[in-house]
């Protein structure tokens, strides 16, 4: 007789590696449905004048990417670059990669049971196609930025150098909504 798997309660405090709920292609095609253009910049310079609607606005979106990425707020969405993904449900919060305690069988060192979200990442990219979007280099996260909207500074263009080449060879499909 075995014994059922049970999973690590989380404390909400704590990163926990989350499986996003929605597919990889259908975030893909969403995007594109969100890159910046005059009146996402307009709305977004809008919602920065307004403090309660931005507040309401920053509210939403944690809601919706804390339920459907594990989103930690980080104000830098590293999301398009690694699968839709969330790195900082890392309980490291690693943005380059997983580190050296990863299971055999791929379990998170910190919360055995549960699939590192790096590998996640990783299966969900190359499903895509999108594997070379991993070899980016992510700038460490600005914590000026936490708990602020990704969304309003994607669209105002904040987050354009979160990226670096690897030095190698130039992705296929840059990040979506990515300049090059």
């Amino acid at each position: 007789m075995t014994t059922p798997r049970t999973r690590p309660r989380q404390d909400s405090r704590w990163p926990m590696p989350k499986r996003p709920s929605f597919s990889a292609r259908s975030m893909y095609r969403l995007h594109r449905l969100l890159e910046p253009n005059g009146f996402y910049r307009r709305l977004a310079s809008w919602l920065e004048r307004h403090p309660i609607a931005y507040g309401a606005f920053t509210a939403a979106e944690r809601g919706v990417k804390g339920k459907a990425f594990g989103c930690r707020m980080c104000g830098q969405c590293a999301l398009p670059a690694t699968g839709y993904a969330c790195p900082m449900s890392c309980p490291k919060q690693l943005r380059n990669g997983p580190c050296g305690g990863v299971a055999a069988n791929g379990d998170c060192e910190v919360y055995p049971g549960v699939r590192c979200v790096w590998l996640i990442a990783y299966e969900r990219a190359e499903r895509e196609g999108r594997e070379d979007d991993l070899t980016l280099l992510q700038r460490p996260v600005d914590q000026r930025q936490a708990g602020r909207s990704s969304w309003v500074n994607y669209w105002q263009g904040r987050d354009a150098g979160l990226w670096t080449g690897d030095g190698s060879e130039t992705p296929r499909h840059p990040p979506v909504g990515v300049a090059r």
